[in-house]
């Protein structure tokens, strides 16, 4: 299902643009501009459940579909951040660094650059302007939602539970 446009969508997509822009360009003036990111996932969210419910509702889901029309749609521009930032460190990193480099886009072509960075938190990591690709975080973590939600609706779906009650708890939760 692809859903209809929505402008009140696209209007929440900016200024979370704003935020987040506004953040790393005035971090002094603009606090907390992060937030930009949690209202991308809420949007993202509410999106995906809106067409994982719908498929379920036609039942038309499969698994497949879904994480094809993902990968479709992250892949390539993952691909070409992560070969741009890998042959521009190429030139302009120190091995060792470029070594982190090198583990960070693995990370990130895996999904799961959040763990990564969590395990490096400590006195001596290395601050976080120096780690070209640490915005994968948030692709890791929403990729990692997009392997468990899926389940959990198909399995309200198949026992018949209904799915208004449960999503607003979990919402709410």
């Amino acid at each position: 299902m692809t859903p209809k446009y929505r402008a009140d969508i696209d209007g929440l997509r900016a200024v979370a643009v704003v935020l987040v822009v506004a953040f790393h360009a005035f971090p002094d003036v603009v606090r907390g501009g992060f937030i930009g990111v949690d209202v991308f996932f809420v949007i993202s969210g509410y999106l995906i459940t809106g067409i994982i419910l719908a498929d379920l509702e036609a039942s038309k889901f499969t698994f497949r579909g879904f994480y094809t029309r993902r990968a479709r749609r992250i892949v390539p521009a993952l691909a070409l951040v992560i070969a741009a930032t890998l042959v521009i460190g190429w030139s302009q990193l120190l091995p060792t660094t470029y070594q982190g480099l090198a583990r960070h886009a693995f990370a990130g072509a895996l999904f799961f650059p959040n763990f990564l960075s969590w395990s490096e938190v400590g006195y001596f990591d290395g601050a976080a302007e120096t780690k070209p690709l640490l915005h994968l975080w948030s692709l890791g973590v929403e990729e990692q939602f997009y392997l468990v939600w899926p389940l959990f609706l198909l399995l309200l779906k198949r026992l018949s539970i209904r799915l208004v009650p449960i999503l607003s708890v979990v919402v709410v939760a």
